[in-house]
């Protein structure tokens, strides 16, 4: 492979730009820059500015969580999963971290001029199949052709909506200091299962992205009492960008351990080749959980009853202060985890 074919984008510091880039989709800290600058200001109301996954609704005495995603994974088809099952799950994972009962989705579909039907079909059956799996029906959608040469094959938009339970509000204000963390599984599987396989790389035991519908290990958790602070799924950016918006919409310290947060070899193994910190790595069936810390035994053992977060433990706790997060190494000293300035790994989702 020559250098001009390995085309891994570096995470070097971004400055000012008049134009948008590729880590403006990232999830660091251009993406949550342009959200502040441009998004927040021209849409401001209360359900936008809860800077949550989904908006949540007073409708005719329900509380409705809504939410809407875009998917532009490249290449379609990984380890694990393809961009049918991402725009399923991904959806219904963001109205799970409202702490919502999935209802019904939409899809659009964007179509490039030339993709072979059998590989339209493909992603049909296997959204289906996702559809299926999280027990919640596509009830609508659409349907656009761009020319040759200007999509990719197949981008796809999907919407949600869900009903929230009465007495659940798991809003990044609802965190409290000493508030234990908790992670569902080991992290960066899904960014690892895409290099395996893009621009011709491979890896030696590449895993299978974790992509996975989460509102049932969330339901289980929700149903069993935990009184649950605020949920959400770690994908652009990792753990670590998680964490960040987190602390800085709740105005709170995060503090995390290194030997805590699990790492598979294999993931561990292929960001040591390529230069990158697996926290930053991004997931589709992972997500944190914050709730107050004497519950966090009883809520390890619900999580661990369900497969989609059988590997949960306790990586930290938040704390008054401002609104940093903290990783405490595994040689004892400690470093600032913070939001990416660049982009790692694009169109991972």
């Amino acid at each position: 492979m020559t250098r001009e074919e390995f085309k891994l984008i570096c995470p070097a510091p971004i400055g000012e730009r008049d134009t948008i880039q590729m880590a403006h989709g990232g999830g660091g800290r251009l993406m949550r820059r342009l959200i502040e600058d441009v998004f927040l200001p021209a849409f401001h109301n209360p359900a936008l500015d809860a800077r949550h996954d989904s908006a949540v609704l007073d409708i005719g005495g329900a509380r409705l969580a809504f939410t809407t995603d875009g998917y532009v994974v490249s290449p379609l088809f990984f380890p694990g999963g393809d961009i049918g099952r991402l725009a399923v799950f991904g959806t219904v994972n963001d109205l799970a971290m409202a702490g919502a009962r999935p209802l019904a989705l939409s899809a659009a579909f964007i179509l490039e001029e030339g993709l072979p039907l059998e590989l339209l079909r493909r992603v049909v059956a296997s959204m289906r199949a996702a559809a299926e799996d999280a027990g919640v029906p596509l009830v609508t959608g659409d349907t656009k052709v761009v020319d040759r040469g200007k999509g990719d094959g197949v981008f796809i938009s999907t919407a949600g909506v869900g009903l929230v339970p009465p007495g659940v509000d798991v809003r990044p204000a609802r965190v409290r200091p000493d508030d234990a963390i908790l992670l569902s599984g080991d992290v960066g599987r899904h960014g690892v299962a895409i290099l395996s396989v893009r621009d011709g790389l491979r890896f030696e035991g590449a895993p299978e992205s974790d992509c996975a519908p989460l509102a049932g290990p969330v339901g289980a958790l929700i149903e069993s009492g935990i009184e649950v602070h605020c949920l959400r799924d770690l994908t652009r950016g990792g753990l670590a960008s998680a964490l960040n918006e987190i602390a800085a919409d709740a105005a709170l310290s995060i503090t995390v351990e290194e030997t805590a947060i699990p790492v598979i070899p294999a993931v561990a193994g292929a960001c040591e080749i390529l230069g990158l910190d697996p926290l930053y790595v991004a997931n589709e069936g992972r997500f944190i959980a914050f709730l107050p810390a004497a519950q966090a035994e009883k809520a390890i053992e619900v999580l661990r009853g369900h497969p989609f977060s059988a590997g949960a433990c306790m990586i930290g706790r938040a704390a008054s202060g401002s609104a940093t997060v903290t990783l405490r190494g595994r040689l004892g000293g400690s470093r600032p985890l913070d939001l990416l300035s660049g982009e790692q790994l694009p169109r991972i989702c």
